[in-house]
């Protein structure tokens, strides 16, 4: 078999990758076998503003620009639901928070974003005496239906193998690369944190963050918006709602803890009064890099072997935007942002 391109993990990375080639009529096969978890365990918030701080995300509206048209694009497709237009509610605490509220939303980077309005608490299932701050132009995509909807597309049109990658098995040539029966001009590797075990990328400096998250049953809350305090309430219907999320530098597995569970359900008491249920416990591994930019760029040997990974916590609104700015630089020449280029870390 002879492919244009190798794609391996098919997680938000390697979806957004396969985005970029099926619109320029490129030819590719994607390797996957549902080892990394990281983009299924996601909250899948897109949001162009850093709650804690209240500052802009880096190129955020840059990125918005390019994913939700891709969203949009994949719902068509596929005829899947996976784009939820929501609010978040950034909870307040003292009367200092809202006044920094008030002078972010000055800001000219983020006064398209941040309502100026502060919002009373009306919800006796919530202590918010200091009420909320509305954070505009927000949603939620669905990534665990986003990747198993994706995959199964893949596996329709014969552009899936299921199988483990067997780097060993990968053979590099002056004009592309070979692995078992199949030839490629390039490969990418979009593997998310099993980036660690790839013998070509191992030496970037990846940074493993374990996430865990909770679904609770909570049929008194009725809330119709993501609430951002010490964790995150995310309603999905139904009276059901994500809670999230730990990080843990420590632990590498994707095993759900009592400890994860307590630390969220200790957070979540502080502001959440009334009755619920732990429904659901998942857990993942995040790919993170110390200066929180992705890893993306080619092998400083190999010309035809990429690396796009290191996504973080906001993968679905950074996905997309460093897809294209890969398949802009392998296909047009066009130059790498520094910030993201893997040539940063080069000694």
């Amino acid at each position: 078999m002879k492919v244009d391109y190798i794609i391996v993990g098919c997680g938000l990375a390697g979806i957004a990758f396969s985005e970029q080639l099926i619109a320029a009529n490129k030819s590719f096969v994607v390797f996957d076998n549902q080892s990394q978890q990281s983009s299924v365990v996601a909250g899948g918030l897109y949001n162009p503003v850093v709650l804690k701080r209240f500052t802009s995300v880096w190129k955020s509206k840059e990125q918005l620009d390019l994913a939700l048209p891709m969203y949009h694009e994949i719902e068509k497709k596929l005829q899947i639901k996976i784009d939820f237009k929501i609010p978040v509610y950034r909870r307040f605490t003292s009367n200092e928070e809202q006044n920094n509220w008030f002078l972010a939303s000055d800001n000219p980077l983020l006064a398209e974003h941040l309502s100026s309005k502060i919002i009373k608490n009306s919800n006796p299932n919530i202590q918010a005496e200091f009420g909320f701050g509305e954070v505009l132009h927000t949603g939620r995509i669905d990534t665990s239906a986003l990747v198993s909807s994706y995959r199964t597309y893949l596996k329709d049109q014969n552009l899936l193998m299921e199988s483990a990658f067997h780097y060993n098995e990968l053979k590099t040539q002056e004009t592309g690369v070979s692995y078992q029966d199949i030839s490629a001009t390039n490969i990418v590797f979009g593997e998310g944190f099993g980036l660690k075990q790839n013998p070509f990328f191992n030496y970037l400096p990846l940074k493993e963050s374990k996430g865990e998250l909770l679904t609770i049953y909570a049929p008194d809350l009725k809330i119709d918006y993501v609430l951002k305090s010490s964790v995150f309430v995310l309603p999905l219907g139904n009276d059901l709602y994500h809670i999230g999320a730990t990080y843990n530098w420590n632990d590498k597995t994707n095993n759900i803890t009592k400890e994860g569970r307590e630390e969220l359900l200790n957070k979540l008491k502080t502001f959440l009064i009334g009755d619920f249920e732990v429904v659901h416990q998942v857990a993942g591994i995040r790919p993170t890099v110390k200066d929180r930019r992705p890893l993306v760029g080619k092998h400083p040997k190999h010309n035809n072997m990429f690396v796009l990974n290191g996504l973080g916590t906001r993968g679905v609104m950074i996905g997309p935007y460093v897809a294209k700015q890969l398949f802009e630089y392998i296909e047009n020449n066009h130059a790498l942002q520094s910030e993201i280029n893997i040539t940063r870390f080069d000694s």
